[in-house]
């Protein structure tokens, strides 16, 4: 597989570690690299790939190994990894890295019901720390006065935003926020699919087809393609034969034609999985349960309001893009949610996002001209959201203000 590598992110890295490695007087250098970015976008992988390139040995750690039953071993842990680096650069005369994958997810404070543990804390400050002595760096319990080498740690992550404020400020952290531009995406699919010599026509068509979509959307489309192969070779060897054959068979031979790919079916089969995203996002099962409520959709009443098989509302961004909404777009189920919030004392939220933010469940909070009392007020400020956001979803969120949470989600309108 011919794998791409960003000329971007390869120099945003080189630049970084090359500086930590470098003696510059009068230079105060961060020692972190914060890489964050949508989910799916290859990160971590496009990490490795410089590692490669520029032959780099890193130490790895994710964010699975920053908490623990006990207090301090996620912290013993990282000083020992960074101390371990700093041994492999002296011993293999090689530049070496400390990568933490997903640091936001074990050292994050995601909301208010997310538990901010004394490890999350300890965390938090050992980076601190380290970012601050690179050099001066101890194992609890223990001093060595002899100086270690420095060594560049990179961390990557979705929203650093949800990280203790001073360890991510300039000085200590050095912020990348990774977008693969379109050349990028081209470049990274047309090396997921090159051993099926797809041509570059049919590779820019199927990005440009699934623009929404993440990278790591077309490797799961790729091996999608190859389920039929697996039937057939399930089918050849028997469904009850199966396991003792792939696991217990020294005489095994797996032998999978690679099929001939077009772009209609990988369109098709593309299609079938965003089908399977939008039931995952849409279904609301668990907020059905908690609630008690029914999982029913939305029914329309009106003619500005579609209703899809999903059980959504679809909103006329035609008519809306003119600026003409009708009245009627006070749909009476929309009515219904914003009286039963009002009822209950719960303040009013509405979220918006493009279908490419929404792809990676990324919403926008946007802010009512004032505070809605009655529900003739909020359908105003619905209709002033509509107009601000013609082509976005717009989700519907009630928040109880007492216990800090969510009391309703629901989307209610999204562009065809």
């Amino acid at each position: 597989m011919g794998y791409y590598l960003s000329p971007h992110f390869l120099d945003r890295l080189a630049v970084h570690i090359t500086k930590n490695f470098m003696d510059l007087p009068g230079l105060r250098v961060p020692l972190i690299l914060g890489i964050h970015g949508r989910k799916g976008e290859g990160k971590s992988f496009q990490c490795e790939l410089v590692f490669e390139q520029m032959g780099i040995e890193p130490v790895r750690m994710s964010a699975g190994e920053l908490e623990s039953p006990d207090a301090g071993d996620p912290v013993r842990l990282i000083r020992m990894r960074y101390r371990e680096a700093a041994e492999l650069i002296k011993v293999r005369g090689k530049m070496c890295v400390l990568l933490i994958n997903d640091l936001d997810a074990g050292a994050g404070r995601m909301d208010q019901t997310t538990q901010y543990t004394v490890n999350t804390q300890l965390v938090n400050g050992t980076l601190m720390n380290i970012a601050d002595n690179p050099t001066d760096v101890q194992l609890p319990g223990s001093y060595d006065t002899q100086p270690i080498h420095r060594v560049p740690i990179l961390v990557t992550g979705n929203d650093f935003s949800t990280l203790y404020a001073p360890l991510v400020r300039d000085g200590r952290m050095e912020k990348f926020y990774w977008q693969p531009s379109d050349q990028d995406r081209l470049g990274i699919v047309q090396g997921i699919f090159e051993p099926d010599r797809l041509s570059r026509s049919v590779i820019e068509q199927l990005v440009n087809h699934f623009a929404s979509q993440a990278i790591d959307f077309f490797g799961a489309l790729r091996s999608r393609v190859y389920d039929e192969q697996v039937r057939d070779f399930i089918r050849s060897i028997g469904i009850s034969k199966i396991s003792t054959y792939l696991v217990n068979s020294p005489n095994r031979q797996v032998q999978i034609q690679p099929p001939t790919l077009t772009l209609d079916p990988l369109i098709a089969l593309g299609e079938a999985m965003v089908g399977e995203q939008n039931r995952l996002q849409n279904s609301g099962l668990a907020q059905a349960y908690v609630s008690g409520a029914q999982a029913e959709p939305l029914l329309p009443s009106s003619p500005a309001l579609q209703s899809e098989p999903n059980g959504f509302l679809q909103a006329d961004v035609a008519s809306h893009s003119n600026g003409d909404w009708p009245n009627s777009i006070a749909d009476r189920e929309i009515e219904h949610l914003f009286q039963q919030a009002m009822r209950q004392g719960h303040q009013l939220n509405l979220e918006t996002a493009t279908p490419r933010e929404k792809a990676g469940n990324v919403w926008r909070s946007w802010s009512w001209p004032q505070a809605p009392r009655t529900v003739t007020d909020a359908m105003t400020g619905l209709q002033t959201c509509l107009h601000d956001h013609p082509r976005s979803y717009i989700k519907l969120i009630g928040y109880d203000p007492s216990t800090q949470t969510r009391t309703l989600e629901e989307l209610i309108v999204r562009p065809q």
